[in-house]
């Protein structure tokens, strides 16, 4: 299993920007991959997401893959020499408006930390951190945060290293 880390915090805190930053100082030549879990469903989404690609290197391929980056992981075995997962906190939602359960969802969430474990490439994942806040004031905004805040934390015992993000400095939490 190659290096990997763990990247979560706030909103613009710089969770993507560095973990960019950590795949671009791979050796020249790497074979950088970026898998993206945002799906373009309205303008603000796709603006976000035009952003996020004109700030990438233009050397990162890209997988769009909302609903099985477990999947997309495997496919870039003997492909990718590093990768970036951005983000879980989508992930997570998407996987909610599929209507999955939660015990679906936990599931999903165990194997994607497998599929992390058992590549042989360096992987740097992207998630928010929900749990700061005050409680939500509706079940699905509760279930959501619970949902993602284990999901965090499913990943971040699999993580060699797990990094907080706060006003765009590294934290480093493991």
């Amino acid at each position: 299993m190659a290096h990997l880390t763990f990247i979560t915090g706030g909103s613009r805190s710089g969770k993507s920007a560095h973990a960019i930053a950590i795949a671009a100082a791979a050796p020249p030549g790497a074979r950088r991959y970026f898998i993206a879990t945002a799906e373009a469903l309205d303008d603000e989404m796709r603006a976000r997401i035009a952003h996020h690609r004109a700030t990438r290197p233009a050397d990162f391929s890209t997988l769009e893959e909302p609903i099985a980056p477990a999947t997309a992981l495997a496919a870039l075995e003997g492909r990718a020499d590093f990768a970036v997962l951005d983000c879980l906190t989508l992930w997570i939602a998407n996987l909610m408006g599929r209507g999955l359960g939660d015990d679906a969802i936990m599931g999903e969430a165990g194997a994607l930390a497998k599929a992390l474990r058992a590549a042989s490439f360096a992987i740097v994942v992207v998630s928010d951190e929900v749990g700061s806040g005050i409680v939500p004031e509706n079940p699905a905004a509760r279930r959501f945060r619970d949902l993602l805040g284990w999901t965090n934390q499913t990943i971040a015992r699999a993580a060699d290293e797990a990094v907080l993000m706060a006003s765009g400095y590294p934290l480093r939490l493991k």
